[in-house]
């Protein structure tokens, strides 16, 4: 059975491009987890831990709602 899809989206795609288009791996690196986990993270099929989630909104100095988004419905 398929993992089920989070309901937490997410803006990183648009934030790599807005921060000279950081790429995948460039991420990956600073955040010491694979291309594989970032890129499964900007396509909603992985909800990052809440440390993880941190540093990534702490990269692109944004607030952590600001770069994630938890739709409810």
């Amino acid at each position: 059975m398929a993992p089920k899809p989070t309901k937490v989206t997410n803006r990183i795609r648009a934030l790599r491009a807005g921060a000279g288009n950081m790429t995948q791996a460039d991420l990956a690196r600073r955040l010491g987890v694979t291309r594989q986990t970032v890129i499964a993270i900007e396509q909603g099929r992985y909800s990052p831990s809440l440390e993880l989630a941190f540093q990534i909104a702490r990269i692109f100095q944004q607030p952590l709602d600001e770069v994630f988004r938890y739709d409810e419905t």
